[in-house]
């Protein structure tokens, strides 16, 4: 596999505006060794709690990671999970640019025990409660797009993008020639058209193609392919396919599957938004499509190789890459 370090160098030249559905992971390391005399369920004996960004703070985290400079636009509640938010992302040189709304901020509690996930205790007020007009996206975002070299949507269906906020932030940000990605949420229904990368999972791409899943058949790559072309006119898919690795399509046409990098697979939390930020890096600084690919699974492959939602830095990226060759 080629180096990737003259596509790192300039990658730490960028500078990337994610806009999306912030949140706080925490977790609840324990060990479980009874059941409770009240209820058929474990007893979890807690060991420690720790905390990280999530959603679109995740995204965030992993483009700083990979050394490019970030802004994050997502609702940001004074609260004590919106002030351990703010300081997570601060203390990783993050922008922040907290959006209007009247919500909490959302927070999501995973309990493991002897590094198994037991359950997810999800903290989020209604959706509306962190929508904002396109007055006010474009008071707030005109600038950071102005001065992005790419912007990424990042929905996790709680609410900020809406139809009216993503055609305003797709027109501002192409009166600025910028790079636009989204990672969608298809079971919204989100209206999108003409950006230059969308990055759906399996089940989203059926979806989104309006197709209807059978596990009995191969993978319609090439229906698929064709018909979010044809709904959206998206110029760049990349469809990632879990273990079976990552499907690109260009103009609505099949190109190349790149087979999974992951030597092991410990955890999948995040995964995704560290394919789409190594995607959106990558492409920002000049890489054809099969290559941003190939970066993107590598850090995937980095990641999904530890507990909880995770990134991953240069140097464990080009330490994998090594390993693989």
């Amino acid at each position: 596999m080629k180096s990737f370090g003259p596509l790192l160098k300039k990658i730490a030249k960028l500078r990337i505006l994610v806009i999306g559905d912030v949140m706080l992971d925490h977790y609840i390391w324990g060990d479980a060794t009874r059941i409770s005399p009240e209820a058929p369920v474990p007893v979890v004996d807690i060991a420690r709690d720790t905390w990280t960004a999530g959603g679109a703070a995740n995204v965030a985290l992993n483009i700083a990671s990979l050394g490019a400079g970030c802004t994050v636009a997502g609702f940001i509640a004074d609260d004590e999970a919106g002030r351990r938010l703010s300081g997570i992302l601060s203390e990783r040189g993050i922008g922040i640019l907290p959006t209007p709304g009247t919500g909490a901020t959302i927070v999501k509690t995973r309990v493991l025990v002897q590094h198994q996930q037991l359950c997810r205790l999800d903290r989020e007020s209604a959706p509306a409660a962190y929508q904002f007009t396109a007055s006010e996206a474009d008071a707030l975002l005109r600038a950071a797009i102005e001065e992005a070299d790419a912007i990424i949507l990042s929905d996790y269906a709680k609410g900020i993008l809406t139809d009216e906020l993503v055609t305003r932030v797709t027109k501002l940000a192409r009166a600025a020639g910028k790079f636009v990605a989204l990672d969608p949420k298809p079971k919204r229904k989100l209206k999108f058209r003409d950006l230059d990368l969308i990055t759906p999972n399996r089940r989203e791409s059926y979806e989104l193609a309006g197709f209807e899943a059978n596990p009995h058949i191969p993978y319609p790559s090439a229906e698929i392919c064709s018909r979010i072309h044809r709904a959206h006119r998206t110029r760049n898919l990349v469809i990632t396919l879990g273990e079976d690795g990552m499907l690109l399509s260009a103009e609505g046409k099949v190109s190349k599957l790149i087979p999974t990098a992951a030597r092991e697979v410990y955890d999948v939390s995040g995964a995704g938004d560290t394919a789409l930020a190594g995607l959106v890096l990558a492409l920002a600084a000049g890489a054809k499509l099969e290559q941003a690919a190939q970066f993107s699974n590598a850090a995937s492959g980095v990641v999904v190789g530890k507990l909880g939602t995770a990134t991953v830095t240069p140097e464990e990226l080009l330490a994998y890459v090594a390993h693989q060759s």
